[in-house]
């Protein structure tokens, strides 16, 4: 399985096309990528790049009040779309208090020659603390229209190659909620931007490589 945002095997023949994770069973990321899952409101932040550090934080009930009332102060109606809305706010808000807590001031995307740096994250490190992020906001009750289902991972080298620009399609990961009205999956992916910015909150189909339609 590739972990990272850059490619390990290139144009290995079973690689060769777009790889899909997610599914409603979140654990399986988490033991993949030798991570630990959240456990109450304690989670481990994964940092260094694809998880090579690991480093517990506890949200207090202070924390998860605040973490609400971001939430609140957000949703401007009891819609999906809305929800999703004060999602993007409330991760940008952790990504923030975790960071200043552990000293992470992660920047857009991939920065070469980082890995091992405990202030940054790769988008396997950004996904996989979203995931944890968002089962916590999940039981503490933060979540009316949608559920977290496990990460999701795309890639299309053979894409890259023909466009000759290999470094487009290489392997990404992101977090995934899924509408309960409507089935319909996003991705919520903060690795392009700095950390403190929201997340794109986008349709599974559309996020990163288009699927075919």
């Amino acid at each position: 399985m590739l972990r990272r945002c850059v490619p390990v095997i290139l144009l290995a023949a079973g690689l060769a096309g777009c790889v899909y994770g997610g599914g409603d069973d979140w654990r399986v990321h988490y033991v993949s990528f030798g991570a630990t899952p959240p456990q109450g409101n304690r989670v481990t932040v994964c940092h260094a790049y694809s998880c090579k550090m690991q480093t517990p934080y506890t949200f207090t009930a202070k924390d998860i009040a605040e973490i609400k009332a971001v939430m609140a102060k957000t949703k401007r109606a009891d819609t999906p779309y809305e929800e999703r809305r004060a999602i993007a706010y409330a991760i940008a808000y952790i990504d923030v208090k975790v960071g200043n807590k552990l000293g992470i001031r992660d920047k857009a995307g991939m920065q070469f020659g980082s890995t091992g740096d405990p202030t940054q994250l790769d988008c396997a490190d950004v996904a996989t603390n979203t995931t944890s992020y968002l089962l916590v906001m999940q039981a503490n009750g933060m979540f009316k229209h949608h559920t977290v289902e496990a990460t999701m991972s795309k890639d299309n080298y053979v894409k890259g190659v023909t466009h000759l620009n290999p470094v487009a399609y290489w392997t990404h990961w992101s977090a995934i909620v899924k509408e309960k009205e409507s089935g319909q999956r996003y991705a919520v992916d903060r690795w392009p931007f700095d950390q403190g910015e929201n997340p794109a909150i986008v349709k599974v189909e559309d996020w990163y490589i288009k699927d075919p339609s």
